[in-house]
């Protein structure tokens, strides 16, 4: 399972673990399709409840900024047109300032909301890197506290953990059927 061997890793690195789980952190951001919510748990389990927390804040909100730099540049350096297919990423370029800031923390403040799709959001509008530093880490708080206490309660495996499992599957079950419907 990779939260045991990610426990593993902190483990064999000892005081570098910090490090770890925020380099850790920042490749799955930019990578933008893997979850991190076993880096969550490996994160609790190891650290604690709230050291645990605080380190998954810290390399969330460390690997959003990274993520977004180098989309922005990726972006721009090897597909300046690709973009332009898409007529909502088209209208988002547009979108700066205020507007763009509010996007973004309105995006993160939703807990489900695909994190490397509003990083990427936040790279093809016009937000500067300190507006999307600052809209993304506050915007993360409410959403990885959810995560945590969720994963934090799954771990301890106690009737909210059970409870908050079976959701998180009929969850699973209802979109996965939904999908299947459609077609």
């Amino acid at each position: 399972m990779w939260r045991d061997q990610v426990l593993e890793w902190f483990a064999a690195v000892g005081p570098f673990a910090i490090l770890l789980s925020i380099l850790f952190n920042t490749i799955i951001s930019i990578l933008a399709f893997m979850p991190s919510v076993f880096l969550t748990a490996a994160n609790l389990a190891f650290f604690g409840f709230w050291w645990g927390t605080l380190i998954s804040f810290l390399g969330e909100s460390i690997g959003a900024v990274v993520s977004f730099w180098l989309y922005r540049k990726g972006i721009k350096k090897f597909a300046p047109d690709a973009l332009m297919k898409n007529k909502w990423l088209v209208k988002l370029q547009e979108t700066g300032g205020r507007e763009a800031f509010l996007l973004v923390l309105a995006l993160r403040l939703f807990p489900f909301a695909p994190s490397g799709l509003v990083t990427l959001a936040g790279a093809t509008s016009r937000i500067g890197l300190v507006g999307f530093t600052v809209a993304s880490t506050v915007g993360k708080i409410p959403a990885l506290m959810l995560e945590a206490v969720s994963v934090y309660q799954v771990l301890q495996w106690n009737t909210a953990g059970k409870v908050i499992l079976a959701l998180v599957a009929v969850g699973v079950v209802v979109i996965v059927l939904r999908g299947r419907l459609k077609r």
